[in-house]
């Protein structure tokens, strides 16, 4: 029997290789998605596009 390939990712954060399977995909530990929370959180990463301004919203348009 031939063995299963494991595909192997590279954590965002550190690059250091990790798996599907781990506890804390796509990251390698929990240190590294804290400080990808942590990084989102201080606006250190961004979605590409014009800022809406909430007047700009539809009333009950939860989508922002």
């Amino acid at each position: 029997m031939s063995e299963a390939k494991t595909i192997r990712f590279r954590c965002p954060v550190c690059r250091k290789e990790t798996t599907r399977d781990s506890e804390d995909f796509p990251f390698c530990s929990s240190r590294c998605r804290i400080i990808d929370l942590g990084r989102w959180a201080s606006d250190e990463y961004s979605i590409p596009g014009e800022p809406v301004s909430p007047h700009e919203l539809e009333p009950g348009d939860d989508s922002y």
